[in-house]
């Protein structure tokens, strides 16, 4: 083949590369950022029927016909909430282009078929929700008719016994004591229809032998408020039966919420792992491309030294610009996973965009270069991209952790280095670093390893005060921001135990800086 078409051939070849790593790039993200929104959505999911089966837990111990009501209530908004949720997932999110390429996360088969159970298991809540409803509704009325009638109940049974003491017959009163037996056995002991006919004979043979009118008064209250009894104590082993029913469902619940929520972590982790070699595999491709071409160019004498010149500048600029892209595309990457890892918990993308900052400042005052600062504030928003592995029960939990949550939260540290450290790439070592020390104390009682003053690798350090700054004056789950006030107090406190002295020197010393990034990039 000619030198010069095989030339023109390559650059085409080239060119085509090109495109398609900036197409796959897009591509890549679009589909992270749609896979981000319906993992936020099987959370909700998840949440919604978490709620729905504490309710059904709830219900059961309520005495009072309003709490009834507001609890029925309540259940109906998060089953609406979950009906909307689900038909997004199943019915509205119609395949599109990209779907045909690569499948959302909530359509793949291993997802799906967990989320289609879920959804089953939701009917089941559903329909034991209305049982448990009724039933207990029922025995709110029957013990509120029971309450009612018992005081008539006792105080004839009172006024009956009265007039047989005074008759001082040993016969009567020995038939009387039977039915004061047999009233306690059938309304609060046994209550069985075999005590209530028992009950009912010993009555009417005392009626042969003492007539009174008010025996047969007593007679219809009795079969009225046994009748309450018996019924009461039918709808009680009904629902007992019902609850073991919600009980065994609740724990298959909770076995398939874990389930999803490994199977959506794995399939992400899958996802980036492919997509970055896919990159890295095309960009190869293209590099062996642009030297061969060289190579080519410069065997043959038939072009002049103009033309090789020329053919060896564009392929150099061609290098360079794949080169920017693929770093572009880095930083991009990971500004991702570190949101993705932030809004887990509930933090906004502006933190770590406020984190990257403070860091950066931080660093070029400490005297670190440029590059290096730069460097540090690519690698600083993945500090907590080990929190995708932390269950979202202990992520967004409200209140204080216990010590086994505490223990499983503060793995989030060496996950994310075990994630990380494998990269050659600086940026990414640099964040293997981060994720790693950015918990230790300079004091030596932080975590995993319980690193202490210089022992700390300096990106550990620095993150550690952008991190926390920006925390304690953020809203999350579990807390209010903090005032400025209590922040500074804080930070001289903890100089010299929690923070690298010098770093908390700097803080104060170029202040208005740090609080001019934090108004540029404020949560909305």
């Amino acid at each position: 083949m000619n030198i010069k078409k095989l030339v023109k051939l390559n650059f085409l070849i080239i060119i085509f590369l090109v495109v398609s790593i900036f197409l796959i790039n897009s591509i890549v993200l679009e589909k992270l950022k749609e896979n981000q929104y319906s993992k936020k959505e099987i959370s909700k999911l998840v949440f919604m029927q978490e709620n729905m089966n504490f309710l059904v837990k709830d219900i059961i111990d309520t005495e009072n016909l309003k709490e009834l009501e507001e609890l029925k209530n309540e259940f109906l908004i998060y089953e609406k909430k979950f009906e909307k949720i689900k038909n997004y997932l199943f019915i509205k999110d119609k395949d599109d282009f990209l779907d045909l390429l690569i499948k959302d996360i909530h359509k793949h088969p291993n997802v799906e078929k967990h989320l289609i159970l879920l959804s089953k298991s939701e009917k089941d809540i559903e329909k034991y929700f209305d049982n448990i409803f009724e039933m207990q509704k029922r025995k709110i009325e029957l013990k509120t008719l029971f309450l009612q009638d018992y005081p008539k109940e006792s105080l004839l049974r009172k006024n009956i016994e009265k007039e047989i003491l005074q008759t001082k017959d040993l016969n009567i009163i020995k038939h009387f004591s039977d039915i004061k037996y047999y009233s306690k056995e059938v309304l609060f002991q046994h209550k069985e229809d075999k005590y209530l006919n028992i009950l009912l004979e010993k009555i009417y043979s005392l009626q042969k032998i003492y007539p009174n009118n008010q025996l047969s008064e007593y007679i219809d209250i009795i079969k009225t408020i046994s009748a309450h009894a018996l019924e009461l104590e039918k709808i009680e082993k009904e629902e007992k039966l019902l609850q073991n029913n919600i009980s065994k469902t609740v724990k298959e619940n909770k076995v398939l919420n874990l389930k999803i929520e490994n199977e959506i972590e794995k399939i992400s982790s899958n996802f980036s792992k492919r997509s970055y070699s896919f990159i890295i595999s095309l960009l190869l491709v293209t590099i062996i491309l642009i030297i061969y071409l060289a190579f080519k160019v410069n065997k043959n004498v038939a072009l002049s030294f103009d033309e090789i010149q020329e053919k060896v500048e564009e392929g150099l600029k061609t290098i360079k610009e794949l080169n920017h892209e693929i770093e572009d595309t880095q930083k991009e990457v990971v500004f991702t996973m570190g949101a993705i890892g932030e809004s887990r918990s509930k933090e906004t993308g502006n933190h770590v965009k406020r984190v990257a900052e403070y860091s950066k400042l931080l660093a070029l005052y400490y005297g670190l270069s440029k590059e290096e600062a730069e460097l540090l504030k690519q690698a600083s928003p993945m500090h907590d991209i080990g929190k995708v592995a932390i269950p979202d029960s202990i992520l967004n939990k409200p209140g204080r952790f216990d010590e086994k949550e505490r223990k499983i939260m503060n793995t989030h540290a060496k996950i994310g280095y075990e994630m990380l450290k494998h990269s050659n790439r600086p940026l990414l070592k640099a964040a293997a670093i981060i994720s790693l020390e950015h918990h230790e104390k300079w004091d030596g009682t932080g975590y995993p390893k319980g690193l202490k003053e210089k022992e700390i690798h300096i990106y550990g350090r620095i993150t550690a005060i952008a991190d926390i700054f920006d925390a304690l004056g953020s809203d999350r789950c579990y807390k209010k921001a903090w005032s400025d006030e209590k922040i500074f107090k804080l930070f001289k406190e903890e100089r010299e135990k929690h923070f690298d002295p010098k770093l908390v020197d700097i803080f104060f010393e170029h202040l208005d800086e740090f609080l001019k990034i934090r108004d540029s990039f404020k949560d909305t």
